[in-house]
């Protein structure tokens, strides 16, 4: 009974595993979800686990992937304190995602000062300028949300993510 259940059962197991694999390979799906480690804590992609953010052995890159993280699902306060804990806090990644955390706070001017500091590290990241631009339409300055949309333009195209949605947020404000 078990051989044969064995046998009817690896050919689906098989398929199934190579199904997901292809998924993966053709970007079909994104790799699991980490996740959400409780406040004080930060993803450890070394051990795979949740670890006190005050631990040494957690690098800057995880402590700035998972600070955005923790923006991303509104938890500003959190992804700042943790911001606070790298070595070295001045990279364009860091100082992007402090700027979105802090003008998501409703810190828009503090935001943008965050914001450029990144762009003058990395003028070719399209992700800051989209969250320079978004702060823009904030502030009501459409013409400097445009010029970001231009230098997105001119970084990965009209279809990548970050200038649709910088247009988007241009084009919803001037609806209102």
């Amino acid at each position: 009974m078990n051989r044969r259940f064995a046998v009817f059962t690896a050919p689906l197991l098989l398929a199934a595993a190579l199904s997901s694999s292809l998924a993966l390979a053709n970007g079909d799906d994104e790799e699991p979800a980490k996740p959400n480690c409780p406040k004080g804590q930060v993803w450890d992609s070394k051990s795979q686990k949740c670890v006190m953010q005050n631990s040494s052995l957690v690098p800057d890159a995880d402590r700035t992937d998972y600070a955005y993280r923790l923006a991303k699902d509104g938890r500003y306060e959190e992804a700042l304190a943790l911001l606070d804990t790298l070595k070295n806090p001045n990279t364009a990644k860091a100082l992007n995602y402090r700027g979105y955390a802090t003008r998501k706070l409703g810190h828009t001017d503090e935001g943008i000062g965050y914001y450029l500091q990144s762009v003058k590290l990395d003028p070719q990241y399209a992700q800051v300028r989209e969250y320079l631009g978004e702060a823009y339409v904030i502030k009501g300055r459409l013409d400097l949300a445009q010029e970001q949309l231009q230098q997105i333009k001119s970084i990965c195209g009209s279809t990548c993510e970050e200038y649709q949605d910088l247009a988007e947020a241009i084009h919803d404000s001037s609806k209102t």
